[in-house]
C-alpha cells in the first residue's frame, strides 16, 4: 500500500508474477490500471518500509530499472516538453537541428503511428527482461499491429521476455497473454487468473482491406453510393484541394492530391502509418504553412487571400493524437473544454457564464461533468481523451475532424462517443472527416472514403 493516499488502490495489493507469465491488466478508463503498474514498478514508497521485490535470474542487467522498461500512454506520442506546440510538426524551421532523426526524418515530424513504432524500437534495443506497455496497439495500422504482436511473441519465445500490457478493451488482448489481472472501477484489483485463449480472429479492418482488394494509389476519393454525386453544383463546398503536393526535404508526403468535400458529407479517411493523413488534415485546419503555396479552397475562400487561420478554425471542431500530445498544461478539465471555443491550446480568455454552462453541458454528454474542476494531467488517458472530444464539439462546429478519436477508450466510452458522433452528424449541414485504422470503429452514416498510400 503506497504511503500517499492519492496513489492507493481500494485494498492492499498482494500479487506474485512468475517467470514465463505474460500479463494483461484490463479494465475501464480511470479504474486504476496505471496506478497499479506504478505500484508494481516501485514509483511510490510503500507503508511500513515494505517494497516490491524483483528477481531476474541470469540477467546481464544489475538494476531493476534496467530490467524493467515502461512505455506509458503519453510516451507513445514522443518526447515532448513545454516548448512543443501543436503546429510544430509542420513548421520545419522551428525544429531544433539537434532533434533526433529516424529514416531521414526528424522524430518530431513522424506521424503518431510512426512515433509509436520508433518509441517501441528504442525501448526494445535496451533488451529489458520485463516490458510494460500502456495501450500498445493504438495508432498502429493493421500491418503494424500484427508486426508488433509477432515481434513480442518472438521475443517471448526466443529471448525470455516477459510483458505486461495495459488494455482498456478485451478485444485487444493478444493470444500470447497467459494471465489476466482485472481492475474494476474504484481501483479494485481482482485476483490474477489464467487467460482462456479465443479462437484466432481477423482484425475487422484487415478483413475490410482484404475485401476491398487493391488500393487507390492516386488518392482518388470515391463516393459510397451514386446518390452522393447528385446536384453537387447546388451544394456548398467545404474544401477543395487541386493537385496538392507536400514535401519535406527529400520526402514527399502527398503527391498530386485532388479532393473536394461538400457540406453534409461524411468522410472516412484511411491509410497506413506515414501515408499523410495528419498532414492532409493540417492543411484543412490551417496548421500547415505549406498551404499558402498550394491551390486550396476552404469554406469558399482561396487559401492565402487574406483570411486568418482563426477565420478557418471557427468552423472546425478538431481532435487528434497531436493535440493530445500538445496539452501539457495542468489546467482544470473545464478549461480544456472551454479552449475549444477560442481554438487555443490552453485557455487565454475566460469563458462567460453562458459559455461555461455550454461547456458543462457537453461534459455531461460525454460523462465527465464530475471532472470539471480536476486538472488535466491528473486525469487518466481515457478521461483526457473525453475532455478533448468535448472540446471538439463545444462550439457546435460545421466541420468535425476526428483523427483517431477512440484512442485509449474502453468499450463503454467507445460506444458513448460513437452515439454522440452519429447524433451530431444526423443534422443535414454537418460535415464529418474521421480517421481510424479500425473499420469497425467508423460511425454509421459514412458517405465517402479517401484512402491514402505512401508516394513511391
Amino acid at each position: 500500500m503506497p504511503r500517499h493516499p492519492d496513489y492507493r488502490m481500494a485494498a492492499p495489493v498482494d500479487l506474485d508474477i512468475y517467470d514465463g507469465e505474460q500479463i494483461a491488466i484490463v479494465g475501464p478508463n480511470a479504474a486504476g490500471k496505471t496506478r497499479l503498474v506504478e505500484i508494481l514498478t516501485g514509483r511510490w514508497p510503500l507503508l511500513g518500509g515494505n517494497e516490491v521485490k524483483y528477481h531476474f535470474p541470469n540477467s546481464p542487467h544489475r538494476l531493476a530499472s534496467e530490467n524493467i522498461k515502461v512505455m506509458t500512454f503519453r510516451d507513445s506520442y514522443g518526447d515532448s516538453d513545454a516548448s512543443y506546440y501543436l503546429q510544430q510538426r509542420w513548421n520545419q524551421h522551428d525544429i531544433d537541428e539537434s532533434t533526433p532523426m529516424v529514416d531521414g526524418k526528424y522524430v518530431i515530424s513522424l506521424s503518431s503511428g510512426e512515433l509509436r513504432k520508433y518509441q517501441l524500437r528504442r525501448i526494445l534495443e535496451s533488451k529489458p527482461r520485463l516490458l510494460i506497455l500502456d495501450s500498445p496497439f493504438i495508432g498502429l495500422d493493421t500491418t503494424a499491429r500484427q508486426q508488433l504482436r509477432d515481434t513480442l511473441e518472438g521475443l517471448i519465445r526466443d529471448n525470455g521476455l516477459q510483458v505486461i500490457l495495459i488494455l482498456a478493451r478485451d478485444s485487444d488482448i493478444p493470444d500470447f497473454i497467459t494471465h489476466i489481472i482485472r481492475v474494476e472501477e474504484g481501483c479494485r484489483v481482482l485476483p490474477k487468473h489464467e487467460y482462456t485463449h479465443r479462437a484466432t480472429r481477423i482484425d475487422a479492418s484487415a478483413h475490410a482491406n482484404i475485401c476491398e482488394g487493391s488500393h487507390d494509389h492516386s488518392h482518388r476519393a470515391t463516393p459510397m453510393d451514386a446518390s452522393a454525386n447528385a446536384n453537387k453544383a447546388e451544394v456548398a463546398r467545404v474544401l477543395r484541394f487541386n493537385h496538392i503536393t507536400i514535401r519535406y526535404g527529400e520526402h514527399t508526403i502527398l503527391r498530386d492530391l485532388s479532393w473536394t468535400v461538400h457540406r453534409g458529407e461524411h468522410w472516412a479517411l484511411s491509410g497506413d502509418n506515414g501515408s499523410g493523413k495528419s498532414t492532409l488534415l493540417s492543411l484543412v485546419c490551417a496548421d500547415n504553412p505549406q498551404a499558402y503555396a498550394c491551390d486550396i479552397e476552404l469554406f469558399g475562400r482561396r487559401r492565402g487571400t487574406g483570411e486568418s487561420i482563426w477565420d478557418i478554425k471557427r468552423h472546425i471542431g478538431y481532435v487528434s493524437p497531436e493535440m493530445h500530445r500538445a496539452y501539457l498544461k495542468d489546467l482544470p478539465a473545464i478549461d480544456i473544454v472551454a479552449s475549444g471555443l477560442h481554438d487555443s491550446v490552453g485557455l487565454y480568455v475566460r469563458p462567460r457564464p453562458e459559455q461555461r454552462t455550454t461547456c458543462l453541458e457537453w461534459m455531461r454528454r460525454f460523462g465527465i461533468e464530475a471532472l470539471a474542476d480536476r486538472t488535466f494531467l491528473r486525469l487518466s488517458s481515457g478521461e483526457q481523451r473525453m475532455c478533448l472530444l468535448a472540446r471538439a464539439f463545444v462550439k457546435n462546429p460545421d466541420l468535425l475532424i476526428l483523427d483517431e478519436p477512440f484512442h485509449g477508450l474502453d468499450d463503454s466510452r467507445h460506444l458513448l462517443v460513437t452515439r454522440i458522433i452519429e447524433d451530431y452528424c444526423s443534422a443535414p449541414d454537418v460535415t464529418l472527416i474521421i480517421v481510424s485504422h479500425y473499420e469497425d470503429e467508423l460511425p454509421a452514416g459514412i458517405t465517402h472514403r479517401l484512402h491514402l498510400t505512401k508516394p513511391n
